[in-house]
């Protein structure tokens, strides 16, 4: 009879324990619905184009999200699942994560981010210039490319070489980049709102910006107020001084994304520029962080680009000139700096990387 009172304490013990921990998963679940329909209807508001939210694969994708906030056992299990299912989701851009400061102060600090030396870097090979930029934030990244061109012209260089392989984009580093290249003005591309998707079914042509004055600044800030203000937004590069007029190889690979893939296609049209490595990840969108109930935050894509010399680059990306492994584009970069044929040494390039492979 004792060990029968025992049993039965030690079961209404655990029983009371278990109850609460059942009731705030039950909360818990409730909340992340709530966010799940926050982010349903951000999307719905802001998204640049309405009707690839009306596409299968993205409807597939909201139903597995709402199948996640019934099932997920803590705030970070939903976060990470979410973030999971969007690796393939049917646009980019979009990223769910707790919330660090309020969206309405990120835009600030974004145009005052110094992001440090690991930026940008420039050497020397003989009279060849190496300028790896690996992001397109910071306001010192612009500073360090502006920087890198004054220097380039002081030391009378031939050649430069741009990596941009580890290049995830960012924001406005990319057209000083570009600038000190082009010897004239130049409309690149525009960024495609909602407000041109609500009233056109044609992708825009350089025909339907040709009138609009180019966006000028460097404020994050104020392009996004921009861009959703208006269904288009031309993007138009002036030239900057020193201006570089040798060849240029840019290096590029799956991982150049976003603002380094608008800044490697204005490159690519001009005629002294060769692209080399593999097609860029085709991640271009702009995005824009809003707060979500329950601390947490979602950066959601708010415009579209289109270049005025390929189209659309989301979901294509920008392909190489010269297609080669990544890790080998700089030798062949080298090689044919040094007056090699391209057939010789993509052979001898080639070899090296069969090789490694056995």
């Amino acid at each position: 009879m004792k060990q029968f009172i025992i049993l039965f304490v030690l079961v209404a013990v655990c029983g009371c324990k278990n109850t609460p921990a059942g009731s705030e998963m039950k909360e818990l679940n409730v909340q992340l619905k709530t966010v799940a329909d926050s982010i349903s209807g951000l999307m719905s508001k802001y998204h640049y184009n309405p009707e690839e939210l009306a596409s299968e694969e993205y409807i597939e994708l909201e139903g597995k999200v709402q199948e996640l906030a019934k099932t997920s056992q803590t705030k970070q299990e939903f976060v990470d699942g979410y973030n999971k299912l969007w690796t393939e989701g049917p646009f980019s851009h979009v990223r769910l994560a707790k919330m660090e400061q309020p969206a309405d102060q990120i835009a600030n600090y974004i145009d005052s981010l110094r992001v440090g030396d690991q930026s940008v870097s420039l050497e020397w090979m003989n009279k060849t210039a190496l300028l790896t930029v690996n992001t397109m934030m910071g306001v010192d990244t612009q500073e360090r490319v502006f920087e890198a061109y004054q220097q380039i012209a002081e030391k009378r260089t031939d050649t430069l070489i741009i990596d941009l392989r580890n290049n995830g984009g960012g924001t406005f580093a990319g057209i000083p980049l570009i600038g000190h290249l082009v010897k004239d003005t130049t409309d690149i591309g525009m960024f495609v709102s909602q407000k041109w998707w609500r009233n056109n079914s044609n992708e825009p042509t350089f025909e339907d910006i040709k009138n609009l004055q180019p966006w000028k600044g460097w404020s994050i800030k104020t392009f996004w107020q921009d861009v959703q203000n208006n269904p288009l937004t031309r993007v138009q590069i002036v030239p900057m001084y020193p201006h570089f007029g040798g060849p240029v190889y840019v290096l590029t690979s799956n991982k150049t994304a976003s603002a380094a893939e608008f800044t490697t296609d204005a490159l690519a049209r001009m005629e002294k520029v060769t692209i080399i490595g593999q097609t860029t990840s085709g991640e271009m969108l702009s995005q824009k962080m809003f707060d979500l109930p329950y601390e947490l935050q979602i950066s959601l894509p708010i415009a579209d680009y289109f270049s005025t010399r390929i189209g659309r680059i989301e979901g294509k990306g920008v392909n190489p000139d010269i297609t080669i492994d990544q890790s080998a584009a700089k030798e062949l970069s080298l090689d044919l700096i040094k007056g090699e044929k391209l057939e010789d040494t993509m052979a001898k390039v080639q070899e090296k990387l069969s090789n490694k492979e056995k």
